[in-house]
């Protein structure tokens, strides 16, 4: 039988309203990764595909600011999202839906576009003078191994890059269908009793931050994921999956996000400078010091999702609820919601346009960040130059690139993951 997600008579039912904010933070986030990537050109600890040849230490502390909440924060969003789609489509729809809207955009980004930084990385090597066609059959030779699964294509220069957060959900959602279809319903509405009990108990939203903080400690953390290990990001698409069902935990979020803003600012203000002081590998190495600092990581991943989520959402209008209208976010990265609150005019405009965008925007802008990246290095310039420039004129090409060769065709609009209107 397919099992209904939704909790069963919950203290407080969901209300039936989409958050218009969770979107303007996926649109957010994709727009910082341009600035994100394009400060690794001059990082002087990351191997990006192009560097510059002047670098700063700087840019570690600005990317890890970045890098603690963002990326979790669009997997507990796209967690969210799937409680909603589950209820609409059921686990085999839910699944075809996803297969849809991430796994074309992923084979497709894959073959099209992957293997672009590649070469660039190749071609900063004066000596190197193979052509990209001649380059490809050889980003292709890969060998299947299970043990880094899901990333199970393994190759000496083959890589999905940028499009590893797409494996994961679509891994995620794949993982979840048929849990959702087999777990006994009794089972879950137990569960989801329990939780929201808890939730009413002061705090009670900071506490899925100590599974997080165990395991960035003990599995370690991996940098070509964003610095957080890949079970990390299960674990905040699984909370964003539960703690939809119910306002409980909104409400939760709410009351304890000052609380959590406050210890989510403060441990990155230990826990970074023991990364720096560890020594050998922080992100794998069994120390204390390691160790203390990857707890402290995780930890403060989580308490800065509460606070964030919940500061907005005490900043945000709650409309009457509508039957049409289910809380939460959208499905994933790929699917925005309709907004809880109505812009009008040419920023309303602005705000469909974006939200509609965000997942062909992801796909296409780390190439465009490297190719701009390629040119601009070799300019006679400072970093104070070089990286306002490579921002302004990747953003402007992305942009356009959606624009002009994406949204127009419904082909396309297939190809990276759009649904049809948009």
């Amino acid at each position: 039988m397919i099992v209904d997600p939704r909790p069963a008579a919950p203290p407080e039912r969901a209300s039936a309203t989409r958050r218009s904010e969770l979107d303007s933070i996926r649109v957010l986030v994709v727009v910082g990764l341009v600035f994100f990537h394009s400060a690794l050109v001059f990082a002087a600890d990351d191997d990006f595909y192009v560097r510059n040849a002047e670098t700063t230490g700087a840019t570690f502390v600005l990317s890890a600011l970045g890098v603690v909440w963002a990326m979790p924060m669009l997997f507990l969003i796209a967690g969210f999202g799937a409680w909603h789609s589950l209820r609409r489509r059921g686990p085999a729809g839910f699944a075809t839906e996803r297969l849809l809207r991430l796994g074309v955009p992923l084979v497709f980004g894959t073959l099209a576009l992957a293997p672009l930084p590649q070469w660039l990385r190749l071609r900063a090597d004066p000596g190197y003078h193979e052509s990209y066609l001649a380059f490809l059959p050889r980003f292709f030779d890969v060998r299947l191994d299970l043990a880094e699964y899901p990333f199970v294509l393994q190759g000496e220069h083959f890589e999905t890059g940028h499009l590893w957060f797409m494996v994961l959900l679509l891994t995620f959602a794949l993982m979840l269908a048929p849990v959702v279809r087999w777990f006994p319903a009794a089972g879950a509405r137990r569960i989801a009793g329990r939780l929201v009990a808890v939730a009413g108990h002061r705090g009670a939203a900071l506490l899925p931050a100590v599974p997080v903080s165990l395991l960035s400690a003990l599995a370690g953390l991996e940098e070509e994921y964003a610095g957080w290990s890949r079970w990390a990001y299960l674990l905040f698409f699984c909370y964003g999956f539960v703690f939809a069902g119910d306002d409980g935990f909104r409400a939760a979020m709410r009351r304890d996000a000052p609380l959590a803003a406050l210890a989510g600012l403060a441990l990155p203000l230990v826990g970074f400078p023991l990364f720096l002081l560890a020594g050998g590998d922080p992100f794998t190495d069994l120390t204390p010091q390691a160790i203390l600092a990857r707890a402290m990581y995780g930890a403060a991943g989580w308490l800065l999702l509460v606070a964030i989520l919940g500061l907005l959402d005490r900043r945000t209008p709650t409309p009457a609820p509508t039957p049409s209208h289910p809380t939460g976010a959208s499905a994933s990265i790929s699917a925005p919601p309709r907004a809880s609150t109505h812009p009008t005019g040419a920023r309303r405009k602005v705000y469909a346009y974006l939200a509609a965008a965000v997942l062909p925007l992801y796909v296409l802008h780390q190439p465009i960040v490297v190719v701009v990246a390629y040119g601009v290095v070799r300019l006679d310039a400072p970093i104070a130059v070089k990286y306002p420039l490579i921002v302004a004129l990747s953003l402007l090409l992305t942009v356009a690139a959606y624009d002009l060769l994406v949204r127009r065709t419904r082909v396309t609009r297939f190809l990276f993951g759009m649904r049809d209107g948009h």
